[in-house]
């Protein structure tokens, strides 16, 4: 089953494609079909940049576990630094 909700979000970092890095503007994370991962469904994410065209785009086809899994340990690695640390404004 298809849920065609899409979360998108604006994003400040960087990304390796295929072409090597790139400024990364956006995410999208949707559930659906994977186009490579051997699953029914998986938890899709894509980090991009649309002004600089397809090939500044990594892709991720996780299973529900592994995706939640990942949320938790992006909590954890951020609650362990000192606050800010990471921030836009450090």
């Amino acid at each position: 089953m298809c849920t065609y909700l899409t979360e998108k979000i604006a994003v400040d970092g960087s990304g390796k494609g295929a072409t090597g890095w790139f400024g990364a503007s956006e995410a999208t994370v949707y559930v659906d079909h994977p186009v490579h991962a051997q699953y029914g469904h998986t938890v899709n994410i894509d980090v991009l940049n649309p002004a600089l065209g397809p090939s500044a785009r990594v892709a991720l086809e996780l299973t529900e576990e592994t995706a939640l899994a990942l949320a938790d340990a992006i909590h954890r690695a951020i609650a362990s630094a000192p606050p800010g640390l990471a921030s836009k404004h450090q």
